[in-house]
């Protein structure tokens, strides 16, 4: 079973995650990929991780096992840090798209 949140630690800081949502199917756009919430903790802003869908899911192939790891979450909040996103500062979440790797 694979875990749908999590806490992992980026440049000595601690960052808890979760699944929002699985790949699924939208009439109006089609495919959409899985999104997970970040935050920092002790800290109020948020973001939004939205990755594209799985290349499967795109062929017309089974829903696989869905690939997240710790690898993945930590690339995709150095990806949002240098992207902008400032953990400490107030507002809504930010959502930051990135590719199958957290990039």
């Amino acid at each position: 079973m694979q875990n749908l949140a999590g806490t992992v630690s980026v440049d000595g800081e601690m960052y808890e995650w979760e699944l929002r949502r699985e790949p699924q199917w939208s009439d109006a756009e089609g495919w959409k990929g899985m999104t997970v919430a970040l935050s920092q903790q002790d800290c109020q802003r948020g973001a939004v991780l939205e990755f594209p869908p799985p290349k499967r899911l795109l062929k017309g192939l089974q829903r696989g096992r869905l690939q997240i790891n710790d690898a993945i979450i930590a690339r995709g909040i150095r990806a949002a840090l240098l992207a902008g996103w400032e953990p400490a500062s107030r507002g809504k979440p930010m959502v930051f798209m990135v590719d199958a790797d957290g990039n």
